[in-house]
């Protein structure tokens, strides 16, 4: 049985009897006014972050959610999106297809504003997703792609750009691992289903989107998710894993490389009562900007005793140097 076989079973026994910490979840669902969450779905909430993110959900949006799981977070996508399949849920497990419908279902009883019809749901999967291209403002997913092997996670990164406009938003929700995972625990097909074994680096993740063609990443957040511990994994050393929630943008790459935003900011200090670096950034004496991490090492290298960089604070949302 592969890895996906291994996967698509485990989630489809998941979708008959909610398994609560399936996946640790490290953040409560997200509240927002006037949305009662049916119970059901947040027992089945098999996520290690999340994916809703206001401020990305402006001018109704249609949204491609990759992995219906139990419905919550199509239906949080549905609050900002609400028209006729303004949310399109795609998940390969009939199982869960049908549990979220039935979830679906029990958020219009308990939502006077939401009716089922919000949300689209599609048998498919995520390396032949089953919409036009250049169709989608943004596409989703939480807590799937870390389970694909290196070739199928390419497929599904290609397929996420192919179906946004340009300009959409990739937004992600994944475990990353603090440090390689060794290859006895990456070869386990269950833990890799249980989203506790194929994990990359932060740096391989990133890699990936930016190889695929993605020109500017933010991080929305980073923060602990689960520890694998010694005695339970056979390692010589404990191997945390941190939650990355991150948004990719679909526009070119410059022609000086991608720019990820991780929470930089740089700060002048000298004589003048600004500093303009003659590519387009303009810094205030005494006025953090926000810059990717591209700019702020630039600063770093140009500007040592006259400009400031904070460390990353691995929480990003908008504004600042691009």
């Amino acid at each position: 049985m592969s890895y996906l076989e291994t996967t698509a079973q485990l989630y489809a026994e998941a979708a008959e009897i909610p398994q609560i910490g399936l996946c640790c979840v490290s953040t409560p669902p997200i509240r927002l006014p006037g949305l009662k969450i049916p119970k059901i779905m947040q027992q089945m909430n098999y996520g290690c972050g999340s994916t809703v993110h206001p401020t990305e959900l402006f001018g109704n949006p249609t949204v491609l959610y990759i992995g219906v799981g139990g419905g919550l977070e199509a239906l949080q996508f549905a609050y900002f999106c609400r028209q006729p399949a303004g949310v399109v849920a795609v998940d390969p497990v009939a199982e869960m297809r049908l549990a979220a419908t039935r979830n679906l279902q029990l958020a219009a009883q308990e939502n006077d504003w939401f009716t089922p019809d919000f949300v689209k749901i599609l048998e498919g999967d995520a390396f032949a997703l089953p919409v036009p291209d250049a169709s989608i403002d943004v596409v989703a997913q939480n807590c799937l792609f870390n389970i694909f092997e290196p070739a199928d996670l390419k497929q599904a990164l290609s397929e996420a750009y192919r179906v946004l406009k340009p300009g959409g938003r990739l937004i992600m929700s994944d475990p990353i691992a603090t440090r390689p995972i060794p290859s006895h625990l990456q070869q386990d097909e269950r833990l890799r289903a249980l989203c506790l074994s194929g994990a990359l680096t932060y740096d391989e993740y990133i890699q990936h989107l930016i190889a695929i063609g993605f020109g500017q990443v933010e991080i929305r957040a980073r923060r602990p998710y689960r520890l694998l511990d010694v005695q339970s994994y056979s390692l010589d050393t404990p191997l945390l894993l941190e939650s990355l929630d991150s948004v990719s943008f679909k526009v070119p790459v410059p022609d000086d490389g991608a720019c990820v935003f991780t929470g930089k900011t740089a700060i002048y200090s000298g004589a003048e009562p600004e500093l303009n670096d003659g590519a387009g950034h303009r810094l205030e004496r005494g006025v953090p900007l926000a810059v990717c991490d591209k700019t702020a090492a630039q600063f770093s290298h140009q500007f040592p005793q006259d400009v400031i960089v904070t460390d990353s604070t691995w929480h990003y949302t908008g504004g600042g140097c691009c």
